[in-house]
């Protein structure tokens, strides 16, 4: 099953209560609902991951965290896969927002000078802003929904092809004991 390959990668909860940058999170590190791996929280926390990954604002692990707690979905999952956009990944990403943004709002995209600083960002930064939201925002949306479909779906279809399996498997055994019993 899925839920074996989530397991082994995973936290424990009992290792991140005794951790003390972690103390003031002890009552939501310890509900165990938030732990559970199952279709539905999996997809969930996918979605909630993801759709904060997208997000260009600060503390977006604690936002995935609060999102999980509401959702009921898998908290490492959802915290874990924030990570997505990464300092690395970072500008790939907002950049590709940025440009669906300036799509919708019909805009043209801002070309970067040759030489980038911050000070050239923050005096374009009311400029290039809604154009980024609205693009962070639709890209969030369409990729927690993309995720828990395919989540659930990928889940649905291990489970599935685990049972014919074991039905195969039974059909193997029966039709050697079978044969044991004919001869």
């Amino acid at each position: 099953m899925p839920r074996r390959f989530f397991q082994r990668y995973m936290p424990k909860p009992d290792t991140l209560r005794r951790q003390r940058s972690l103390r003031f999170m002890a009552p939501l590190i310890g509900d165990p609902r938030l732990w559970q791996l199952t279709r539905r929280s999996v997809a969930n926390a996918f979605s909630v991951g993801l759709f904060c990954a997208m997000l260009p604002i600060p503390c977006q692990m604690v936002i995935a965290a609060i999102g999980a707690r509401f959702s009921r979905c898998n908290l490492a999952l959802a915290v874990g896969l924030v990570w997505i956009t990464n300092p690395l990944t970072m500008p790939l990403f907002f950049y590709g927002n940025y440009w669906i943004g300036t799509f919708f709002l019909d805009t043209p995209v801002r070309e970067a000078p040759s030489r980038l600083s911050t000070q050239w960002l923050a005096e374009q930064m009311h400029n290039i802003m809604p154009a980024l939201l609205l693009g962070s925002l639709v890209s969030a949306v369409v990729l927690a929904v993309m995720a828990n479909i395919t989540v659930r779906l990928i889940w649905r279809w291990h489970v599935s092809h685990h049972w014919k399996r074991r039905r195969q498997k039974r059909r193997q055994r029966r039709a050697r004991i079978e044969a044991e019993f004919d001869d």
